[in-house]
């Protein structure tokens, strides 16, 4: 998507779950017919006496030399429920499955080709990887590995998906190397271009991107992304399905680019949401984009009182979709504990890591960005109140407001200018040496 943001750090940020986790180390597997099966038991015959035993190991599929097993999506699948919150229901294990391959297979390529360059991540840098990841999600260290555990999922499905991203980064970071930068002449326009249009209204954008690599797939890509609209429509996150599923660079930080004119974007996507709408799928020469207006401004026009800035602490007891009597009394009992232990935003913080850590959360939003239902509640808290127990979809939460911040005005600076173009160039060439990946595998999909 070509658009001049205001978010210019040119950075490859991991999140927690944030792209496709693999459920195994990233080595070659063996051939298929041979994959986990006991010689003799091939044969039909039955092992020695106190030989091993072998369990079978299913095939979903073979990328080149290396299979994917069905383990590995059964993994995956967990890990999108648990991030996104989607219902863990056989449906939505089935609709979910195809889009969870497809990540694998990517995932595969990618070490693949940083294999061929002897480009590795180190030990060193998986582990502060992990531990940004927990930082990230005000985990303590340790507890993102007790999370997996608990939800029956092995570390090495994190580490996996880690690697991957680590040793594409430094991929993308050769091309950067490799290309020339962006011309002094295209710098100067575009800086002249955006400082006669900021009075414009401007709009935050939040993608989705899903590649189609040749004609032939546009029919199943088309029906993934309507697949992931109708789970957001479900009550999935945006942003936690971005991080899952996207092909956009900005899947690292929920697929939002930041605050664009009107003119930044092509036409069919400039055109395609108002505010708060989910798009349906717009077809582009490289895919399929699904889009989320999360707010809209008036330019350089003075802040209101809707700009101010709120850095918000909310700890949420979850509830399961069919909960019943019982269990709604049991966490609001739990909220109620929460609102009235928590002195302070580091007490809710500590409270949300030991109790409640999967829908807990911490961040900053613009007044705007708050449900006009929400917004009087949270306006009316103190710094450092908690609110009263809150009856969400997901659970029962309580709110504190950390902070409250008038917002200044956005300069857009040369250098700025030059960070986002050269993003978007590499944005570019990621997404071609990906699509070629694509084209010249070997991909065997069995189930």
């Amino acid at each position: 998507m070509m658009a001049i943001r205001c978010v210019l750090a040119l950075q490859i940020v991991l999140v927690w779950l944030s792209g496709a986790l693999a459920a195994t180390p990233a080595t070659s597997t063996p051939a298929p017919q041979t994959q986990g099966v006991h010689p003799r038991a091939e044969q039909g015959q039955e092992p020695a006496q106190g030989a091993q035993q072998y369990p079978e190991i299913r095939i979903a599929a073979v990328v080149n030399d290396d299979a994917i097993s069905v383990a590995d999506v059964a993994s995956r699948i967990r890990m999108v429920m648990l991030s996104t919150a989607i219902p863990d229901t056989p449906e939505a294990r089935k609709r979910l499955a195809s889009q969870v391959l497809r990540q694998l297979i990517d995932e595969k390529l990618q070490i693949q080709e940083a294999k061929r360059h002897n480009i590795t991540a180190t030990d060193a840098e998986i582990k502060k990887a992990i531990a940004s990841i927990e930082r990230q999600n005000n985990m303590r260290p340790g507890q993102l590995d007790e999370l997996l555990k608990a939800n029956g999922i092995d570390q090495s499905a994190l580490t996996q998906q880690v690697t991957a991203s680590i040793v594409w980064a430094k991929i993308v970071r050769q091309l950067a190397a490799d290309t020339d930068p962006v011309p002094d002449s295209e710098v100067d326009d575009t800086l002249k271009h955006v400082k006669q249009n900021e009075n414009q209204a401007q709009s935050r954008v939040a993608e989705i991107f899903l590649a189609v690599d040749n004609p032939q797939q546009d029919a199943e890509v088309l029906a993934e992304s309507q697949r992931l609209i109708d789970q957001m429509k479900q009550g999935a996150r945006f942003s936690a399905i971005a991080q899952q599923f996207s092909q956009s660079p900005t899947a690292s930080v929920g697929g939002d680019i930041g605050w664009v004119q009107p003119d930044g974007m092509s036409p069919p996507l400039a055109k395609a949401v108002r505010p708060g709408e989910l798009s349906a799928p717009i077809r582009t020469p490289g895919g399929y984009y699904i889009l989320l207006v999360l707010d809209r401004r008036d330019g350089n026009a003075a802040a209101g009182p809707d700009d101010t800035v709120l850095h918000i602490v909310q700890v949420v007891f979850p509830l399961p979709a069919h909960a019943g009597e019982e269990a709604r009394r049991t966490a609001l009992a739990e909220a109620a504990a929460a609102r009235t232990e928590a002195k302070s935003c580091e007490d809710m913080l500590r409270i949300g890591k030991e109790k409640a850590p999967q829908l807990s959360s911490e961040g900053d939003l613009r007044v705007s960005q708050i449900s006009p239902t929400m917004r009087g509640l949270v306006l009316g808290l103190g710094v450092g109140q908690p609110s009263e127990p809150i009856l969400q979809k997901n659970g029962v939460g309580v709110i504190m407001v950390c902070k409250k911040t008038e917002p200044k005005p956005v300069v857009t600076t040369r250098d700025g200018v030059f960070e986002a173009l050269m993003r978007e160039r590499l944005d570019t060439l990621a997404r071609r040496y990906m699509r070629d990946l694509r084209r010249s595998a070997y991909v065997d999909v069995r189930v």
